[in-house]
């Protein structure tokens, strides 16, 4: 796998949102696989092989008058990845509880530590949606309970309810770069309980949970809903992020139908993460 060339495209984006999450939705049916969001807009990455020099051709949102979108694009060898990691990623402490670091960061005086190599995959808790996550289960009873961590990215949500005493934990995610980095990451954290399967929501027939935890974008939360709901236990649990306040409207009538009532919102820069009962 060291030998795979990808090509970084630094995109500049004024105003950032919507257009970041627009412009990332674009990108990846265009077939690019990892993004990481920075102050000024996002970078994106796609394998050398899978480039050409018309990939941004069906890009329509570079040429939205709404939005001003410069980039520039250069080949990267992926053999860099974690230097890259290693100087961009700062810890963080969630609430005074819960530190997520990498492994060259120092140990955190805080009650959960989790270490992560985040590399390309989403979910270093730097993001204002896993952030707020974070933050739901830290308040909630976890013990002994068995949950879903659906689109989980490096793992840290399901690694984080191991610590709080989960039971069983099922950790999901359709990209394979986030497949296997979840794998690393549970090892890392010695988790005992953590299964972590790459796919969708078909691999949820049959399964039950007291917690479900879906930190996705809002369209795919609107389109699994019914099975989300399907698979959660009576009085069970589902917390949902990856989409805006204003969007709440949407989700809330979509989840109302399966009989869950919202219990409490968190809200970061416009994105929010709803618990439901």
């Amino acid at each position: 796998m060291s030998n795979i060339i990808y090509i970084g495209y630094e995109f500049k984006v004024e105003p950032l949102q919507p257009a970041t999450e627009i412009l990332i939705a674009e990108l990846g049916y265009a077939g690019f696989e990892s993004f990481v969001e920075t102050e000024t807009g996002v970078t994106a990455y796609i394998q050398k092989d899978a480039w050409t020099d018309a990939i941004l051709n069906d890009i329509n949102i570079l040429n939205s008058n709404e939005f001003k979108i410069t980039y520039t694009f250069s080949e990267i060898e992926q053999t860099n990845w974690n230097a890259e990691w290693e100087k961009n990623f700062n810890p963080i402490i969630v609430d005074d509880i819960c530190a997520v670091r990498a492994p060259f960061h120092e140990k955190f005086n805080t009650k959960f530590d989790i270490v992560i190599e985040p590399k390309m995959s989403f979910g270093t808790g730097h993001h204002e949606t896993t952030h707020m996550m974070i933050q739901h289960i830290l308040k909630s009873d976890i013990a002994n309970k068995s949950v879903l961590d659906m689109g989980c990215g490096t793992g840290v949500l399901a690694i984080l309810t191991e610590m709080k005493g989960a039971k069983l934990i099922d950790a999901i995610d359709i990209d394979n770069w986030c497949y296997l980095n979840s794998l690393e990451n549970v090892e890392r954290n010695n988790c005992s309980n953590i299964s972590v399967f790459e796919g969708d929501a078909s691999l949820l027939h049959g399964k039950k949970y007291d917690v479900i935890i879906a930190n996705i974008n809002r369209n795919i939360l609107l389109q699994d809903m019914k099975t989300y709901t399907a698979c959660l236990n009576k009085g069970g649990t589902l917390f949902l992020s990856g989409f805006y306040n204003n969007d709440i409207p949407t989700i809330d009538a979509e989840v109302s139908k399966y009989n869950l009532k919202l219990q409490h919102t968190l809200e970061r820069n416009n994105w929010v993460a709803l618990k439901y009962q």
